[in-house]
């Protein structure tokens, strides 16, 4: 565990260090976001999700340079990230439309076919075993991880929700690949949760600094890309559950693909603090419009809900994973 243990270390402090090195230039460049759930409405750094990047880049060729043999996995899965978060920093600094995005997303898959780091017979599934979709699985994973970055990017309403709820996807892929034996995805899932844990120190209630669609859709794409590479599509599936939903509903009440300043916001501030769900109709229904409908929160307590609800999912895709172990 000597390798692991250091890639996980060395994403975590490459993360850590550049962390305010990147708030402070993003506020000397007024790359800032109002923080629209604080009464105060404060002024955030954006765009931390760059820390996460450099983490993420540090930890990965730290595993390539001590594994050479796996460098066309490993390098597959970082290019995939880089790709998404390249798209996200242009959408952060130059906000692109909400059909441009997703179809600019499907890229990020790219590199995992390129390099050759997928199974070409497709996903294991509990029971099922083994599929045959050695002719499709190229698109699947083309659209995967499409599907997975934006469905990130979607769920971020609150301080700390995609920062921890990634986290929390993270360690479940780990756990899964630990009672599976995959060791991509192991390996690739430490690669990721160091840099992650630092964004969820800086991002969660109160938030220090804003992830940016930079972060959230390189973090989205970096899942879809363990799940590809480790083989834990199916565990996937369910930790991603509370993002699935919260996309589904979205996009189901608003009926076409939407950008968030597009429409009124589904959550609204009250003069005490709390955070209510918004009564007007065209507003899409959001996981956290519904979480609000029970009553008003304070920020806290609703980010947290959340990441309960991620935990939840977390556990279900671990025994998942057992299930597959079990009966394949």
């Amino acid at each position: 565990m000597i390798i692991e243990s250091l890639v996980f270390a060395v994403g975590f402090a490459s993360s850590l260090l550049s962390m305010p090195a990147v708030m402070r230039f993003m506020r000397s460049r007024g790359i800032v976001g109002v923080d629209m759930h604080k009464l105060d409405r404060p002024s955030i750094p954006e765009m931390g999700g760059v820390a996460v990047l450099i983490g993420l880049t540090a930890s990965t060729l730290t595993a390539a340079a001590l594994m050479p043999e796996r460098a066309n996995i490993l390098l597959g899965f970082l290019f995939s990230a880089l790709i998404a978060g390249i798209i996200g920093a242009i959408d952060d600094l130059k906000p692109l439309s909400a059909r441009v995005k997703p179809l600019l997303t499907l890229l990020s898959g790219v590199p995992i076919l390129l390099m050759g780091a997928y199974n070409p017979r497709g996903p294991v599934f509990p029971i099922i075993g083994q599929t045959r979709m050695r002719l499709v699985y190229p698109i699947v994973i083309i659209i995967a991880l499409a599907v997975t970055s934006n469905a990130v990017n979607m769920l971020d309403p609150f301080n700390g929700t995609m920062s921890g709820s990634c986290t929390v996807i993270t360690i479940s892929m780990l756990i899964s690949s630990l009672i599976l034996g995959r060791w991509e995805g192991l390996i690739l899932s430490l690669c990721l949760l160091g840099p992650l844990i630092v964004l969820y120190l800086f991002n969660r209630y109160p938030a220090r600094v804003f992830s940016g669609d930079v972060g959230s859709l390189a973090i989205g794409a970096a899942l879809g890309a363990i799940a590809i590479i480790g083989r834990l599509e199916a565990a996937a599936v369910i930790a991603f559950a509370p993002q699935i939903m919260n996309a589904f509903y979205g996009l189901s009440t608003i009926g076409r693909l939407y950008e968030r300043r597009e429409v009124p916001r589904p959550v609204i501030l009250r003069s005490d603090g709390r955070l209510e769900a918004t009564s007007d109709p065209k507003a899409p229904i959001t996981l956290a419009r519904i979480i609000l409908a029970y009553g008003p929160m304070h920020e806290r307590e609703a980010a947290r809900t959340i990441i309960i609800l991620s935990v939840i999912s977390g556990i279900l895709s671990v025994f998942t994973a057992y299930l597959m172990k079990v009966t394949t």
